[in-house]
């Protein structure tokens, strides 16, 4: 080695690793985001079943809980309290569920600069539940 070259290693180091940091973290936290995408998907849908099945927006919000534990979310179910309550044929019962994600990694510095969701390193997720009323 000589003496010009002592320290390329380290120059070089300096600039790859923030963008492989970035790759990194961007990995994890947009995985655990698709994470919990699908699973507020999957409960707006149990949602809008338990509210075809047992007509109540009540069951549809119990079973939503029931679905994603602890995880803090709003939910609003179409037809007011009796979603299915006199259903026509081709009515259907509609449950929403929006959540606030939180990124846990540096990423959310990148996302407040993006501007998105209602507050910095947050992003707002949603997912619709549809199901044909019971005639």
């Amino acid at each position: 080695m000589t003496r010009r070259d002592r320290g390329a290693a380290a120059v070089e180091m300096a600039l790859v690793l923030p963008i492989l940091l970035l790759l990194v973290f961007g990995i994890i936290d947009f995985g655990r985001m698709l994470s919990t995408q699908i699973k507020i998907t999957e409960a707006a849908r149990e949602g809008a079943r338990a509210a075809t099945i047992l007509n109540t927006s009540t069951a549809a919000r119990a079973r939503v809980a029931t679905v994603l534990g602890t995880t803090p979310v709003t939910v609003s179910v179409s037809g007011g309290s009796a979603p299915c309550a006199n259903a026509v044929p081709g009515t259907d019962a509609t449950v929403r569920v929006d959540h606030s994600f939180n990124f846990v990694t540096p990423i959310s510095a990148i996302a407040a600069l993006l501007g998105r969701g209602p507050s910095p390193g947050t992003v707002q997720l949603s997912a619709t539940g549809v199901m044909p009323c019971r005639s």
